[in-house]
């Protein structure tokens, strides 16, 4: 046992002689002081080489620079459902991606994913931003070097535009009017506008073409209209390229099974129809409801194009292939082929092995009856064909993802 008393027969030790009211201090001390400011002053310059020879400090953020042969995509709304399956393509193609969102639709969990995939420095970074916020933006621009943007972010529930129509109009035609003037000012020389056949509205003759008159009939589809409109506008006296894709209603996720659709639970009444078919045959919500059953169509239930997100990935990821300076593609990217939600809410029973209940309601407000694309053009001048045809499938590989995420990613966005 170690003793810390002081024996009596210890000698003391010395302190400093008092004279005079003065005090003078131990020589031996003054030399201990001394010392430690000569080694504290060594510390502090070995520190400070250390500090400029290292690396991230002396040289420049990798994509904050133009590197040759990496093309450097920023995806907005990539914490989403299709933004962050855009960029996990993006990245297995050995793009380099910025996201930026504001986690108000999409998944910090999705964003966690793709950062466990690509742990590599300069393949992946996240920015926290609003895009209604035109300084942010501009910030962001000045701050990297972009090739292209994929313009993602967006609120996209028709029901919810027609209650709250300003925040369709902020949120879609203003914030890509702001991305819009950035890449402008910053040189950003590619653009991949994600549209919605919704700007066409309820046309009278099937399939649509891109040549289809765009008359939208709810605000979403108004807005997303009014958003081409400004691209277009500005494309007349622009060298920059831009695609344009206007897709039919999206389903499926990631056949490897990393990333799902997890919309906020208070948007579940809002959000994609085979969201519903999911939450109905987890229990989550009692059944499915059905929203008009009396249109013109076969069974009286609404005719959509449902294209798998993995094939609607592979547009964006040729859009950006084939742009070209000074030029604008238009493209509808869908299957062509059309099936009622009846047809599809016995493709999700198969798809799930669940019986869901289904009740059947009024329309909702700004619906129409029978949307289907013609994919000619895609086709032709993209060399582009949606593979994931079957819609039992696509929903079977969406269900695998859903019943091992009950609790969506299971990260709170509430970091940010």
């Amino acid at each position: 046992m170690l003793n810390f008393a002081r024996s009596r027969s210890q000698a003391r030790a010395t302190r400093p002689t008092s004279m005079g009211g003065m005090d003078y201090a131990d020589p031996k001390r003054k030399g201990n002081f001394v010392g430690k400011v000569f080694l504290a002053a060594a510390l502090t310059t070995i520190c400070i080489i250390m500090i400029k020879r290292s690396p991230s400090l002396t040289s420049p953020s990798p994509f904050a620079i133009h590197e040759p042969g990496v093309t450097h995509v920023l995806v907005t709304g990539g914490a989403g459902y299709i933004g962050s399956h855009a960029a996990l393509r993006l990245l297995k193609d050995n793009y380099r991606v910025t996201i930026v969102d504001n986690l108000s639709r999409g998944n910090w969990g999705a964003v966690r994913v793709l950062q466990d995939l690509f742990p590599e420095p300069g393949r992946l970074q996240f920015i926290y931003a609003d895009l209604g916020d035109a300084k942010s933006v501009n910030k962001i621009f000045s701050e990297n070097k972009f090739d292209a943007v994929m313009h993602f972010a967006a609120v996209a529930y028709v029901g919810e535009s027609t209650m709250d129509p300003l925040k369709y109009y902020h949120n879609i035609t203003s914030n890509t009017l702001t991305v819009l003037e950035s890449m402008a000012r910053h040189d950003v020389k590619t653009l991949i506008y994600s549209s919605t056949c919704a700007t066409y509205g309820e046309p009278e003759k099937m399939p649509i073409t891109e040549e289809t008159m765009q008359v939208p009939i709810n605000p979403y589809g108004k807005a997303k209209k009014m958003a081409e409109d400004i691209i277009l506008d500005f494309s007349k006296n622009s060298d920059m390229a831009i695609m344009i894709l206007r897709y039919f209603n999206v389903i499926g996720s990631d056949p490897e099974g990393r990333l799902g659709e997890a919309p906020r639970p208070e948007l579940r009444e809002q959000g994609r129809i085979s969201g519903a078919c999911f939450d109905a045959a987890r229990g989550i919500i009692p059944g499915l409801k059905v929203r008009g059953t009396d249109y013109k169509t076969q069974d009286g239930t609404c005719i959509r194009d449902y294209i798998d997100v993995t094939d609607l990935v592979d547009a964006h990821v040729k859009a950006l292939e084939k742009a070209e300076s000074s030029k604008v593609g238009i493209y509808n990217v869908g299957t062509g082929k059309g099936s009622s939600v009846k047809e599809f809410v016995e493709a999700c029973k198969r798809a799930t092995g669940v019986n869901i209940k289904v009740d059947f309601l009024p329309r909702r407000p700004g619906d129409y009856a029978e949307v289907y694309s013609d994919p000619t053009k895609i086709k032709r001048e993209l060399n582009w064909t949606a593979k994931h045809t079957n819609l039992q499938e696509s929903l079977r590989t969406a269900w695998r993802w859903q019943k091992s995420h009950r609790d969506g990613y299971g990260i709170s966005n509430a970091v940010f």
